[in-house]
């Protein structure tokens, strides 16, 4: 009777957890809304299309938030002239305590790449910026772009290659974003006072409209339904696919292609910048992140 009681109580607490997780196969329009700018973009289906002229740009948000889980989107950038554009995609949680994980897309001159910019954000505390060249072109197809966030790392992936890698160090006194659901943002907006070339380059408004496409968002993630799901989505069970242990770390395979993504394509780490910091850089930067 016991073992019995006991194994309707696993069957029970796994049934809960499983209905916390976001369905796999909804389409943008199901899952997201346009939050500002929706004059002159749209979503149609499983395609979101956002604009920027010289009176608006346009964002988007996911209808719900999660904890932990893997958040996606097949992004193409604006083609041509982008220089002081921002297309960003990230996760955020809301007040001046917010958790922030950013993939932010600065863009350039006609010629010259885009910037894949990285940020991440704990307890409102930023300024852990780390910045890539692409290895492709941006802007002539759709890349997929995925934050995986679990209780032990956050992975940034484009095209399934890691690029950058924040592990949990909260034991050690060091803020892990595990506390706090987090909706899914994108937008395109007038950055032009800092993003390309630190502001020296500013947009030019004969070429717009600018637009950047998104399409299938995809969130394998655990729902967010307030305080209680701190421990729901962390809870180790079959239910929480991301709290397995292969993904607990990056295999021997990941390991090497983050290797060469940060070899070859990396431009700007916060954690060599000793200028910024004054010599003290941030604790987590003298911790094994791979």
């Amino acid at each position: 009777m016991a073992f019995l009681k006991t194994s309707l109580m696993i069957l029970f607490f796994t049934a809960i957890i499983a209905f916390h997780q976001d369905v796999v196969d909804a389409t943008i329009s199901k899952s997201m809304y346009m939050n500002w700018g929706a004059h002159q973009s749209v979503i149609t289906g499983d395609n979101l299309q956002l604009v920027l002229d010289q009176y608006s740009g346009s964002g988007a948000q996911s209808k719900r938030a999660f904890l932990f889980g893997s958040i996606e989107m097949l992004i193409k950038l604006v083609p041509g002239n982008s220089a002081g554009t921002v297309t960003a995609y990230y996760l955020s949680s809301t007040g001046s305590k917010h958790d922030e994980i950013d993939f932010e897309f600065l863009g350039n001159v006609s010629g010259q790449p885009f910037i894949i910019h990285t940020n991440i954000y704990t307890q409102g505390n930023g300024s852990r910026e780390q910045q890539f060249y692409p290895w492709f072109d941006p802007t002539a197809d759709f890349h997929n772009y995925t934050i995986h966030w679990n209780p032990t790392e956050v992975v940034w992936y484009v095209d399934s290659l890691p690029i950058r890698v924040f592990r949990n160090y909260e034991n050690e006194g060091i803020a892990y974003p595990n506390k706090q659901g987090m909706r899914t943002y994108t937008s395109l907006w007038n950055a032009d006072n800092w993003a390309t070339r630190g502001g020296l380059v500013k947009i030019d408004w004969k070429s717009a409209p600018f637009i950047a496409r998104l399409s299938k968002f995809r969130a394998r993630a655990c729902k967010w339904d307030g305080p209680v799901s701190t421990s729901l989505c962390a809870a180790k069970t079959l239910a929480n696919w991301w709290t397995s242990p292969v993904y607990s770390r990056l295999s021997d395979a990941k390991m090497g292609q983050l290797k060469w993504v940060r070899d070859n394509h990396m431009i700007y780490d916060y954690c060599k910048d000793t200028k910024r910091f004054n010599g003290q850089l941030p604790p987590e930067c003298f911790k094994q992140q791979f």
